[in-house]
């Protein structure tokens, strides 16, 4: 038998609500604000079906550039072949939420800012870049008083 061509065609489990967090939705989902320039997270809550995205934007993060009452105007990236298309995608507040993609990035901006204060006060030079992790330092072994061993394996042995 052919499979359908439908808007919600294949989206079985992309569009069922969480384990544990089916019925009424939290209304802190209505009280929070969204502006213009936030980046958020596209993911359609089954469980309302206005404003719902299509099934290529769940999943996907965007840039708010407008926003009204009840939902939001979100700018996404879509690759068509070899190019990318900005998308303008309007989506109710229930199927979106803030990104925490810049939030590690924000607060090292803030770390920074404290640690330049902190070395300007004190007339040194601080270094605010990251650094990847680096080898492990050398060891040194003495063998005085440990004297080295010749390890050997084991036989293998049957137990019938």
């Amino acid at each position: 038998m052919p499979h359908s061509f439908g808007l919600r065609a294949r989206t079985r489990h992309m569009f069922s609500r969480n384990f544990r967090e089916h019925g009424a939705i939290p209304l802190s989902t209505y009280l929070k604000t969204y502006k213009v320039g936030d980046i958020v997270d596209i993911k359609a809550n089954a469980a309302v079906q206005k404003g719902m995205p299509h099934k290529f934007y769940h999943g996907r993060t965007g840039v708010v550039y407008n926003v009204t009452k009840s939902a939001v105007g979100v700018i996404v990236n879509k690759r068509v072949g070899n190019r990318y298309i900005e998308k303008r995608v309007n989506i109710r507040i229930e199927h979106i939420k803030h990104s925490k993609c810049r939030q590690e990035f924000l607060e090292r901006v803030k770390e920074n800012a404290a640690k330049k204060a902190a070395a300007k006060a004190a007339g040194v030079y601080v270094n605010t870049k990251r650094i990847p992790a680096q080898p492990r330092g050398a060891r040194h072994v003495s063998t005085k008083g440990n004297i080295p061993q010749t390890i050997a394996p084991v036989p293998y042995e049957t137990l019938l």
